[in-house]
């Protein structure tokens, strides 16, 4: 296999990005478990009260996560994240307001490989979140296991994720003033297994408990779709009914995690590694669906609002799909 090497004279403007999302790759990567393991290390060294005090801690505060977290705005709004911005680069896209004096659940879709679009615009403050919308607040929604991580929760939760269990990601929606906002990748891990380049697979048609929770909290739905988000990497292909998907398949069922083969290139070439391609992303936000409070909603309830739910996303999609270089004859498939 021929390698494309990286040219030796890149400017630093371009160095700083790559740097940037390398840090990034690496948090979704292998931080976690580097936090696991270095957390019962030090229990095996002279720095064993480290641990101690911090498990400590982790006692007494244990619940901030299903709290609403803890969010440090002076990380998100680092001028570094910019950098990570302008790697791919990404753009967030305004199409209607969002009223403060309500909650809502943005829907984002595609999930793609390391939901690059959602970190970067929920969780960040460098493509203009606070400025397009003012008065809301976002919160991303993780897997509750990434939060029984020592240390790294607490790293997570400085960029405002929150976990994704009911109970947690409804808590900001006891401030009855409104002005939150949580962003749910609705597809989920699932459909991280289906981030091909140039492929439409919503995991949509079955998906309506973020639709139930939205009427019980009277919080407006908002769908969102991110355009370029599955074309940051390669995937091996795994076809349904192959050996590779079932196994991905199964050990999604049993850890609650998927794990796409997933390359692209690397940090002095361009031929392979786990770096994502240099490819635009454009996460568009849509206008947002009313929701009236009912806090035991009828099957009926539900499959209305889904639907709706499901024709405002593709409404969304065919709109702007010209824009961002999409077949006119393109459509989303729901799955």
């Amino acid at each position: 296999m021929k390698i494309d090497f990286a040219p030796m004279d890149i400017p630093l403007q371009r160095r700083l990005q790559t740097a940037m999302v390398l840090q990034w790759v690496f948090s979704f990567i292998g931080l976690a478990p580097t936090c696991i393991f270095l957390f019962f290390y030090l229990l095996f060294t002279r720095f064993w009260l480290i641990s101690v005090l911090y498990a400590v801690w982790w006692y007494f505060d244990y619940d901030t996560p299903a709290r609403g977290g803890r969010r440090v705005p002076f990380l998100c709004g680092l001028k570094l994240w910019e950098y990570m911005r302008d790697y791919f680069p990404i753009k967030l896209v305004k199409t209607a307001d969002l009223d403060p004096k309500h909650n809502y659940i943005l829907g984002f879709h595609p999930h793609g490989v390391l939901v690059a679009g959602a970190f970067t615009n929920f969780c960040t403050y460098s493509t203009g979140f606070r400025q397009l919308f003012p008065g809301i607040t976002s919160y991303l929604l993780m897997l509750p296991l990434w939060f029984r991580a020592p240390f790294f929760r607490d790293f997570i939760m400085c960029a405002g994720l929150i976990p994704s269990d009911k109970d947690s990601a409804s808590y900001p929606f006891y401030n009855k003033q409104g002005g939150n906002a949580i962003v749910i990748a609705v597809g989920g891990a699932p459909e991280a297994l289906d981030a091909h380049p140039g492929t439409y697979n919503v995991f949509l048609a079955h998906k309506k408990g973020f639709i139930k929770m939205a009427m019980e909290y009277g919080a407006h739905l908002v769908p969102v779709f991110s355009f370029g988000e599955n074309d940051v990497y390669d995937q091996v292909e795994n076809l349904r009914g192959t050996w590779l998907r079932w196994v991905q398949e199964n050990l999604q069922k049993i850890m609650g995690i998927s794990l796409p083969l997933f390359h692209a290139r690397g940090i002095f070439q361009y031929s392979f590694g786990l770096m994502p391609y240099r490819k635009p992303i454009h996460t568009v936000v849509g206008r947002p669906i009313k929701v009236e409070k009912k806090e035991k909603p009828t099957a009926e309830d539900l499959d209305a609002l889904h639907q709706l739910y499901m024709d405002e996303l593709s409404n969304l999609f065919d709109e702007h799909k010209a824009n961002y270089g999409v077949d006119k004859d393109t459509h989303l498939n729901f799955v």
